[in-house]
């Protein structure tokens, strides 16, 4: 015996394909910029462990040249940014100054910067999604990536 098709159920497989087509493309699209948001934050994090590094080491201006922190010596803030800004420029361009921002700190300021006091270096980006399609989704075509590194003085 032979099913009769109605007319309208001809193109019911081209819609059901549709469907799920648009919906596959936008988990892989969201997956591949996960992914290379993943990757970025990874080179943030490296740029941030290598200037907690070299702050651990040369972590206050010595003013007066003796070698150790003397009362009124300011933290090394601008050497330890431009460490972490020379880096690295792939996949994150350190040195753009409008998407990556660079924080250095220490962490108990009831002491001096000193041996034994910890520094943190903070960078921030600004990734850029690549689909458009997830930035209609989420609201926003950037998504801000933060990570942070400690070391001890």
């Amino acid at each position: 015996m032979k099913i009769k098709k109605n007319k309208y159920q001809k193109g019911q497989s081209m819609v059901e394909f549709a469907i799920m087509l648009t919906i596959m493309l936008t988990l892989l699209a969201g997956s591949v910029d996960l992914g290379s948001a993943f990757f970025a934050f990874i080179a943030l994090r490296d740029a941030a462990q290598e200037g907690a590094l070299y702050g651990s080491i040369d972590s206050v201006i010595d003013t007066n040249k003796n070698g150790i922190y003397d009362t009124g010596e300011s933290l090394n803030s601008a050497a330890i940014i431009a460490r972490v800004r020379q880096s690295s420029d792939q996949p994150v361009d350190l040195t753009d100054m409008t998407d990556v921002t660079v924080a250095v700190d220490y962490t108990d300021h009831s002491q001096p910067i000193c041996a034994g006091n910890g520094i943190i270096v903070t960078v921030t980006y600004n990734y850029e999604l690549t689909m458009p399609l997830i930035g209609a989704i989420i609201g926003t075509n950037t998504i801000p990536i933060t990570a942070s590194a400690t070391n001890t003085i």
